[in-house]
């Protein structure tokens, strides 16, 4: 198990501002980017719920629905009605393992390819806007400082 660090002592409860609270932050930035890249996306009939998903399986190939669900950080049960969205809209099926019935494997189909197809460069577009004004070397130093947040993050949750 990794070793965690001691915690730092930048934010103190009498004078915590959720404002300036670096969570807070984040999240205000990752709603900023869905909200921009659902807005491109509109035009080809996806959500970011969706996108989510089928450029997962466009990557990695095949997955299980826990396995997406864990990747997406979604519970099962909201898994599986999007996966019913999805498989409605012929942008996915879902194909039992031949090897053992009780698994179900969820593949892209070719109408999920066509579908997600863009969805890279809309995101390249939106992150690069976001990223407006940073050098190269700031970005790289900010993927470095989320890197070391989401690590000791794991590390805490993976300690209890």
């Amino acid at each position: 198990m990794p070793r965690i660090a001691p915690p730092a002592d930048f934010y103190r409860p009498a004078a915590y501002c959720a404002e300036e609270s670096v969570g807070y932050l984040m999240k205000r930035i990752m709603l900023s980017i869905v909200h921009q890249a659902d807005k491109r996306l509109d035009a080809h009939g996806l959500t970011s719920a969706q996108w989510g998903p089928l450029l997962r399986l466009r990557t990695s190939g095949a997955s299980t629905v826990a396995e997406l669900a864990r990747w997406l950080q979604v519970d099962a049960g909201a898994m599986t009605r999007l996966l019913d969205r999805l498989e409605k809209k012929g942008l996915c099926k879902r194909v039992r393992s031949t090897e053992d019935r009780r698994v179900v494997q969820v593949e892209i189909t070719p109408e999920g390819e066509t579908a997600v197809a863009e969805v890279p460069a809309v995101l390249a577009e939106v992150m690069n806007a976001h990223l407006a004004g940073f050098s190269k070397t700031e970005w790289l130093a900010l993927k470095t400082y989320l890197q070391r947040m989401l690590e000791t993050g794991e590390a805490l949750r993976d300690a209890d």
